[in-house]
């Protein structure tokens, strides 16, 4: 499972005391008002002095940062917080990063692969898996709309969804 979570991608310096353009990479943008303490990508720890929303980004102050320079040095770095930093969700929703790498199997038992990706549509999420190789062969993908009626059980502490597959899906 994740230790840390990507929240933000750090894009150019905002004036010349060391602010700096965060695209924020989260459904819940306004969590960079409260944040104080954050990690860039490389495992540094920053301390955040203030943040404050503008246009499509967020402004961010860190300590220790205090010039265009320093802060150009940062460009395209991924800002993360610890996993247990991030918001709890309603039952029955969940975040990519829990179900991207998570098992899935038919209600029969039958290992389906692993879910490589969610697609984001208009009306339903789909999952992307991956299906285990057989004999060297690479099989097709599985896209498994995430609908209740084809989703029976997702145990993120396990890693493991069970579905009932549609006729004719695979």
């Amino acid at each position: 499972m994740l230790k840390r979570v990507k929240i933000g991608k750090i894009s150019t310096p905002h004036g010349v005391r060391g602010e700096m353009r965060v695209l924020p990479l989260t459904d819940f943008p306004e969590r960079f008002k409260s944040l104080t303490e954050a990690f860039l990508e490389d495992g540094r720890p920053v301390v955040v002095e203030s943040a404050r929303p503008h246009k499509q980004f967020y402004l961010l102050k860190l300590k220790g940062f205090d010039t265009p320079e320093a802060v150009m040095a940062l460009r395209n770095m991924m800002l993360e917080v610890d996993r247990s930093a991030v918001a709890p969700l309603p039952p029955g929703h969940y975040y990519v990063f829990d179900l991207v790498g998570m098992h899935v199997f038919t209600a029969d038992g039958e290992e389906l692969g692993e879910i490589s990706d969610v697609l984001k549509t208009g009306s339903n999420d789909v999952y992307v898996v991956e299906p285990k190789p057989l004999q060297d062969k690479k099989l097709p993908q599985i896209l498994i709309p995430a609908l209740k009626s084809v989703v029976l059980e997702i145990n993120v502490s396990v890693q493991k969804m069970v579905v009932q597959l549609p006729e004719g899906l695979v």
